[in-house]
């Protein structure tokens, strides 16, 4: 299993039965509370975002 430090764009994650491509992240470390990697993947499958 990856971790978050792990995620670049163009890696492929299988999630849901499906595999998806991350096309965007985002590193976010608030004032409050814990960091956190906000991503956009695209199904390789369907093509969704």
């Amino acid at each position: 299993m990856a971790s978050t430090s792990d995620i670049r764009n163009g890696l492929c994650i299988r999630y849901n039965n499906d595999i998806y491509k991350v096309i965007e992240f985002l590193h976010v470390k608030p004032g409050k509370g814990p960091a956190f990697v906000r991503t956009k993947m695209k199904s390789v499958t369907n093509g969704k975002v």
